[in-house]
């Protein structure tokens, strides 16, 4: 499918396998040095895909990554793709302060700005961790993203999940009133009243191909713009194994040997552009001036 006739954006969280929370508690951010890298090759692999179905994606980039893979990134951009900031040390955002997060926010946009030589203007908060929406809402980081010139957040799951669900949330874009930055929800579907996942990451990875399809075109046919996200170690199966309790292991390693197929099929399907282009005409309105 072309991409200029796609209605879904595909989104790239560009982070290390060892960087999830998956494994926070097993691996500590001063080993992150000493782990075999896996981050490039796998994104490599990624762009071939991408190109061979004409398809456009959002990179949202972990500094401390860009730091380490500045080429990268470089050919990233330099293959037509959207670069958004995922943070510099990939922490849930709602365990830090103010100062801790403009600081973090400060550090990786000037890594991967420095790397691909344009602005990154749009935010995904790592494990969908900033609380964009309702009494907990956390105005004060959409505020700085702002003061960091970003223009948009994609950092908001409007489904059930016990770390960074939202279930009331808008599906459809809206714009917060304080800071003005778009916030750009990740896709969901309802059917019989219940409000169904169908984003990717590991909802790609362990619900059969023709429930994320099927999901996907009701989205379409509703007038929506799906957006969707999933990692590079998602299409790496041969990742070095990682001592984890039951849970963990079972959400980071199980479907890996069949998520390439299934994001092949669903670019053949469905086509990506990017965040930036899909919502174009929304993001004209609040756009940040360089």
């Amino acid at each position: 499918m072309s991409e200029t006739l796609a209605q879904v954006a595909v989104s790239i969280d560009l982070e290390e396998y060892f960087q999830v929370e998956a494994m926070a508690a097993v691996v500590a951010r001063e080993q992150w040095p000493r782990m075999p890298a896996r981050v490039e090759a796998a994104t490599e692999r990624l762009l071939e895909l991408l190109e061979a179905h004409a398809a456009a994606a959002t990179f949202f980039v972990v500094g401390w990554v860009a730091e380490r893979h500045p080429t990268l990134i470089a050919r990233i951009a330099a293959a037509g793709h959207e670069l958004g900031c995922h943070s510099q040390w990939h922490r849930p955002v709602f365990r830090l302060g103010p100062a801790e997060f403009r600081e973090d926010t400060r550090r990786a946009k000037a890594a991967i700005e420095g790397a691909c030589g344009r602005a990154a203007r749009g935010y995904r908060a790592p494990n969908f961790s900033i609380r964009s929406w309702g009494p907990q809402a956390m105005d004060w980081a959409m505020e700085i993203l702002a003061e960091l010139g970003f223009s948009y957040d994609s950092s908001l799951h409007p489904v059930r999940h016990p770390l960074y669900g939202a279930a009331g949330a808008p599906r459809r874009p809206f714009q917060h009133s304080r800071s003005g930055l778009l916030e750009i929800p990740m896709a969901s579907v309802e059917r019989l009243g219940q409000r169904l996942p169908i984003a990717g990451g590991a909802y790609w990875r362990l619900a059969p191909l023709v429930y994320t399809r099927w999901g996907l075109s009701h989205a379409i046919g509703e007038g929506l713009r799906p957006v969707c996200y999933l990692h590079p170690w998602e299409i790496d199966p041969e990742q070095p194994r990682v001592r984890l309790a039951f849970g963990p292991r079972l959400r980071h390693y199980t479907g890996l040997k069949g998520m390439e197929a299934k994001l092949e099929a669903l670019l053949r399907r469905f086509g990506s552009r990017t965040i930036r282009d899909l919502y174009a005409p929304e993001l004209e309105a609040v756009l940040v001036p360089a």
